[in-house]
């Protein structure tokens, strides 16, 4: 019975220094919001380095495997992501805003793919940098269609599509009874 009236003090006692912690935190002004090139900064490389962990930790004798005929490679999933990439940065830069076409047949090891994939993570992160909330706010001719977009918009719509193509590989992990390294406890 003192054990258990010991600890109920010790927990009050606890309890009441935390409370004036607890209250200066609470008074603190809040962190101010990113700026919009730091927030597109933050997705771009959230999104990439899931696959860029992913494309290191996948095992290289598996690197062509796909769950039916009609889906691409691992492998390939990862170049097309690459590529796709390069749709942002090449508008970025000024020049014709395509995607790059990374192809299996060139690129043949496993060393060689995570490489391209993280370049043009690498690439993409720089290009936001050096545009910055101006430049991230201008107009270039969308990627897709007949149609001008802000830069900011571009690069999202590929934030967007590495991430649907994260959600793809899990599939690929899944189906070979592997849990994917952002599964995984930390």
């Amino acid at each position: 019975m003192k054990k258990m009236t010991r600890i109920a003090v010790a927990f009050l006692f606890g309890a009441c220094l935390a409370t004036p912690l607890a209250a200066q935190e609470a008074a603190k002004p809040p962190k101010p919001a990113s700026s919009a090139s730091d927030a597109l900064l933050g997705a771009w490389n959230y999104e990439g380095g899931k696959l860029v962990a992913m494309a290191e930790d996948f095992p290289a004798d598996k690197y062509d495997f796909k769950p039916n005929p009609a889906q691409r490679s691992f492998a390939e999933q990862l170049l097309h992501v690459a590529g796709g990439n390069y749709g942002f940065t090449n508008a970025a830069l000024g020049k014709k805003s395509a995607e790059e076409d990374f192809k299996r047949d060139q690129y043949k090891t496993k060393a060689e793919i995570v490489a391209v994939l993280k370049r043009s993570i690498e690439d993409g992160a720089a290009a936001i940098k050096a545009k910055g909330d101006t430049g991230l706010s201008s107009e270039v001719m969308c990627p897709w269609d007949n149609r001008l977009m802000r830069l900011s918009e571009v690069a999202y719509a590929y934030v967007v599509h590495a991430g649907e193509h994260y959600g793809q590989l899990v599939v690929y992990y899944r189906v070979n009874n592997m849990v994917p390294p952002d599964s995984r406890p930390h």
